[in-house]
C-alpha cells in the first residue's frame, strides 16, 4: 500500500495534472513522508557530496557508500554513467532505511560530452533559439548519462575582465543576460521536468559574484541597493520567472555579509519578494569559507546558513555533523530543517525519482544519445555563430580555398584547450586540434602546414597554472628566438599565415583572475615577426575575455575572436575563414583599451562633468591624460564579410503613454557582397529622472538575415515595462518625461529619434 502511494503520488506529475493537483499531490506525499522520518535522516538530506569525477575543489568526499546506507546523503555531484549511478541509487533505495532517491548533480555548463562555445561565446551569438537548443542538447546528452541537476546557468553580470569567471556568464549587460538565462532553463528543463531528458536547472552564483573588488575571484563586494536592483539582479529574477527551480549561494560576502550566511538575500528577498519556492544550494564548502570569512567555527557558520535560507550543504559536511548540536542548544529549531529538508525532496519529487529512482540510468540511451551526428553539427554551427570579426582591413578574409596556409601558434596544436574552461565532462580524445578541424574541412584544396612558433608563455610556471587539467599545451624550451626563426621558414612558402594565439583554456575560469590582459609577450614577439614577412597575416585570438588588443589592432590586418568554441571549434573556424559561414558574432562585453580603463562598460552614467562627444581630453572633465575614453571595440560590436546599413529611423508617435506602446523602425541594407546576419539592436535613455540614469540600455534586439543587396524594415515595440527602473524607494517605475532610442549594430554605432512618456 506505502508502494503504491509512493508511485501514484509521483504519477500525478509525471501525467501532466494541473498545477494546483501536482501541488497537493507533493505536498501530501512529503508532508507524509516528513513525519517518518527521523533528525538523522532530514539532515542527511541537506547533504550534498562528490562523487570524485571532475571536482571543482580540493575536497573530496569519504565513506560515501556508508553514509548512503545510513540516509546521510541527499545527493551526489561529479559522478555520472547509469552503472555508476544506478549502483548508487540501489544504496539509497534498496539499504536506507526510507528508501529516499538520491539526486545526481554535474557541471554541465556548455555542454555534455558535445561541447558547445563558453557561455561568453555563446552570448556572442546573440541567438536566443540556438542558445536553447544547446542547452537542450546539454540536458539530454547528461540526463542519458544518469545526471539530473545541473549547475548552470551563470548569470553574474561582469564589467571586469581580470575576473576569469567572465567567461562562464554572458558579459556585461542586464538585459542581454536576462535573456540569455530563461533561454537557459527552458532549454534544461524543458515543458515537464518530469521527462527523464530533463535536467534541473540551478541559478548562481546569488548574487553579485562578478563584481567583486579588483577584478579577484572571490572576493568582497560592496554596491548600493539602487545598483543591486537595477544592473545586477534582473538576471536571477529572469532566470527564476523562467522555472529554474535551484538556486546556488555565491562565495562572495555582500555588503559585509557572506551570500551563503546572508538571510537578507536568501530569505527576505529570494524567498519573500520573489516568492522562490525552489532549492537552496551552497557553491563548492562555502560553508566552511564563512569561518575564514570571521563568522565564527564550523557550527556556528552552519547554523548561520541554515538560518539564512539554505537547504543544501555542498561537500562541506557542516550540517552533517552540527545542526543536531546547534538543534540541541537552541541555535536552530526544527522548523529550519524541516523547511530545508522539504525543499530537497521537492527537488526529487519534481524530477520523477520517487515514482521511478533510475528513470535516469537507462543504458541504451548512453549509447545512442550522446555525442551524435546531429549534435556535434549543431556545436560547430553555434561554434561559427560565436566568433566574432574584430578586423578585416581590405578583406583580408575570407580566405581563399587554395594555396598554402601556415597555421602557427600555441594554439594550433591542442585539442585538449579547444572546449574552454568548465567543460568537465569533455572528452579531449575526440576533440580536434584547430589544425586537425581544418584539414579535414580543407582537404586537398588547401595545403596546411603548422609550427608551435612560440610557448603559451616564456615563464613556465604560468604556463603549468594556465593548463591545469589536462589542457596541456606543447612546450618547447628551446631559445625562443631559435622557435620564432623555425616558424617564420615554415612561413615563407605559405601564402596566407593564420596566427594561433591568445589565451589558453584554463587562464580564463574560475580562479584565474590576470591583472595582464596582453596576449603574452612571447607570443606577441611571434606575431611581430610573423608580421614582418609581409604575407597576409590573419590573427586567430582564443580568449575566454575581452583582452587588450591595441597593438593587435593597429598592425593586425585581420582578427578573427573565436572565444573557445568547443568540440568543434576547428571545423568552425575553417567554415568562417574560408567564407562557408559569413562572421555574425556581436561582443556581450566591452574590450578595453588598456586595463586601467576598467571597469568599462558601455551602459555607464554621464557625471556632471562629461567628456564632450568626439573630444579625447579636457581639463576638469570626467577623461584621462593618456588615453582617451573609448574602448577599443564597444559592447555589441562585430564586423561581417558583408557591410550592412542603417536608415530611415521612424517612430509611430512622439509621445507614449502607459497604456499604449510606440513602434520604431529601421530600415538595414545588406550593401556587400555576401549574404550575411545583423543583430539590430535597441538602446533607450531616459534623459531627466529622480536618479541618474545610465547613457544607454539595451532593451531588444533582432537577428536578421538578409541577402547581398536586400533591404529589410525592422520594426520593435516600445511599452511603459522598457522605460521601468528602481527608484530611490527600490519602487519598479517608469517616470513621465523625454527617451531617447538608438539603433544599430552596436552600441557606439546608432541611429538616434526622441520621444515623451506622459501620464
Amino acid at each position: 500500500m506505502k508502494l503504491f502511494k509512493h508511485i501514484l503520488c509521483s504519477s500525478l506529475l509525471l501525467m501532466g495534472f494541473g498545477s494546483q493537483a501536482q501541488q497537493a499531490s507533493m505536498d501530501g506525499f512529503i508532508t507524509e513522508l516528513l513525519g517518518k522520518m527521523t533528525l538523522e535522516e532530514k539532515i542527511g538530506q541537506l547533504n550534498l557530496v562528490t562523487g570524485g569525477e571532475a571536482t571543482t575543489g580540493s575536497v573530496v568526499s569519504t565513506d560515501v557508500e556508508a553514509k548512503i546506507k545510513a540516509g546521510q546523503i541527499g545527493g551526489i555531484f561529479s559522478m555520472s554513467s547509469p552503472a555508476k549511478i544506478r549502483k548508487a541509487q540501489e544504496l539509497a533505495v534498496q539499504h536506507s532505511r526510507l528508501k529516499i532517491p538520491i539526486i545526481f548533480g554535474m557541471d554541465v555548463i556548455h555542454g555534455y560530452k558535445t561541447v558547445f562555445p563558453i557561455p561568453l561565446g555563446l552570448a556572442a551569438t546573440w541567438d536566443m533559439p540556438l542558445i536553447q537548443q544547446t542547452a537542450r542538447v546539454s540536458a539530454i546528452e547528461a540526463s542519458a548519462d544518469g545526471i539530473n541537476w545541473t549547475f548552470s546557468p551563470m548569470v553574474d553580470i561582469s564589467r571586469d575582465p581580470r575576473w576569469g569567471r567572465i567567461s562562464e556568464g554572458s558579459g556585461e549587460d542586464t538585459y542581454l543576460t536576462s535573456r540569455i538565462a530563461q533561454e537557459m532553463v527552458w532549454g534544461y528543463q524543458g515543458k515537464d521536468l518530469s521527462q527523464p531528458n530533463t535536467l534541473l536547472a540551478c541559478v548562481k552564483h546569488f548574487a553579485l559574484y562578478g563584481a567583486g573588488e579588483a577584478g579577484r575571484d572571490y572576493n568582497s563586494t560592496d554596491m548600493s541597493l539602487h545598483r543591486m536592483y537595477n544592473e545586477y539582479l534582473p538576471p536571477y529574477k529572469a532566470a527564476l520567472d523562467a522555472g529554474a527551480l535551484s538556486v546556488m549561494t555565491s562565495f562572495n560576502d555582500i555588503n559585509g555579509v557572506p551570500a551563503t550566511a546572508n538571510r537578507w538575500l536568501l530569505t527576505d528577498l529570494l524567498r519573500q519578494d520573489w516568492g522562490f519556492n525552489g532549492l537552496v544550494v551552497t557553491d563548492y564548502t562555502a560553508v566552511n569559507e564563512l569561518i575564514d570569512h570571521g563568522l565564527g567555527d564550523l557550527q556556528q557558520v552552519s547554523a548561520l546558513s541554515l538560518n539564512a535560507g539554505v537547504d543544501m550543504d555542498m561537500v562541506g559536511e557542516g550540517f552533517l555533523t552540527t545542526l543536531k548540536q546547534s538543534l540541541e542548544q537552541g541555535k536552530v529549531n526544527m522548523e529550519a530543517i524541516d523547511r530545508a529538508c522539504r525543499y530537497v525532496l521537492e527537488a526529487k519529487y519534481r524530477l520523477g525519482l520517487f515514482a521511478d529512482p533510475y528513470r535516469y540510468c537507462n543504458e541504451e540511451r548512453a549509447k545512442k544519445e550522446i555525442f551524435t551526428p546531429e549534435h556535434r553539427a549543431l556545436a560547430r554551427k553555434a561554434a561559427a555563430k560565436s566568433f566574432v570579426l574584430l578586423k578585416n582591413e581590405s578583406q583580408t578574409l575570407p580566405l581563399k580555398k587554395q594555396g598554402t596556409v601556415a597555421v602557427i601558434g600555441p594554439l594550433a596544436n591542442t585539442g585538449a584547450n579547444m572546449p574552454g574552461t568548465w567543460s568537465v565532462s569533455a572528452d579531449h580524445a575526440n576533440t580536434q586540434t584547430l589544425v586537425e578541424g581544418m584539414k579535414e574541412v580543407l582537404g586537398k584544396q588547401v595545403n596546411i602546414t603548422s609550427h608551435l612558433g612560440a610557448n603559451l608563455s616564456d615563464d613556465a610556471a604560468l604556463q603549468e597554472r594556465s593548463t591545469m587539467f589536462g589542457r596541456t599545451i606543447p612546450r618547447d624550451d628551446r631559445d625562443p628566438q631559435l622557435l620564432i626563426e623555425e616558424a617564420l621558414q615554415l612561413a615563407q612558402s605559405a601564402d596566407v599565415i593564420v596566427a594561433a594565439l591568445g589565451e589558453s583554456s584554463e587562464m580564463s575560469g574560475e580562479s584565474s583572475s590576470r591583472t595582464d590582459l596582453n596576449i603574452p609577450a612571447s607570443q606577441r614577439r611571434l606575431l611581430e615577426a610573423l608580421l614582418k614577412t609581409g604575407k597576409p597575416v590573419v590573427l586567430v585570438l582564443f580568449t575566454g575575455r575581452p583582452l587588450t588588443l591595441s597593438w593587435e589592432d593597429q598592425h593586425v590586418p585581420a582578427i578573427l575572436n573565436v572565444w573557445f568554441g568547443g568540440t568543434e571549434t576547428g571545423k568552425a573556424v575553417a567554415d568562417v575563414l574560408f567564407g562557408d559561414v559569413n562572421p555574425s558574432g556581436k561582443l556581450p562585453a566591452t574590450f578595453p583599451q588598456n586595463v586601467g580603463q576598467i571597469p568599462l562598460y558601455y551602459a555607464h552614467k554621464n557625471t556632471g562633468r562629461p567628456l564632450a562627444e568626439g573630444t579625447w581630453f579636457q581639463k576638469f572633465r570626467s577623461n584621462y591624460l593618456d588615453v582617451s575614453n573609448e574602448p577599443l571595440y564597444p559592447f555589441g560590436f562585430g564586423l561581417s564579410y558583408s557591410k550592412f546599413d542603417y536608415s530611415g529611423l521612424k517612430l509611430s508617435h512622439p509621445e507614449l503613454n502607459s497604456e499604449g506602446s510606440l513602434e520604431v523602425q529601421v530600415d538595414v541594407t545588406n550593401s556587400g557582397n555576401y549574404d550575411g546576419e545583423e543583430v539590430v539592436q535597441l538602446y533607450i535613455r531616459d534623459m531627466v529622472g529622480s536618479v541618474t540614469r545610465p547613457v544607454k540600455e539595451l532593451k531588444n534586439f533582432q537577428k536578421v538575415f538578409l541577402k547581398k543587396g536586400e533591404s529589410k524594415r525592422v520594426k520593435f515595440n516600445i511599452t511603459v515595462e522598457d522605460l521601468k527602473f528602481y527608484d530611490q524607494q527600490l519602487k519598479h517605475i517608469a517616470e513621465p518625461g523625454d527617451f531617447k532610442v538608438f539603433i544599430g549594430g552596436n552600441s557606439r554605432d546608432v541611429l538616434s529619434g526622441d520621444f515623451k512618456l506622459i501620464n
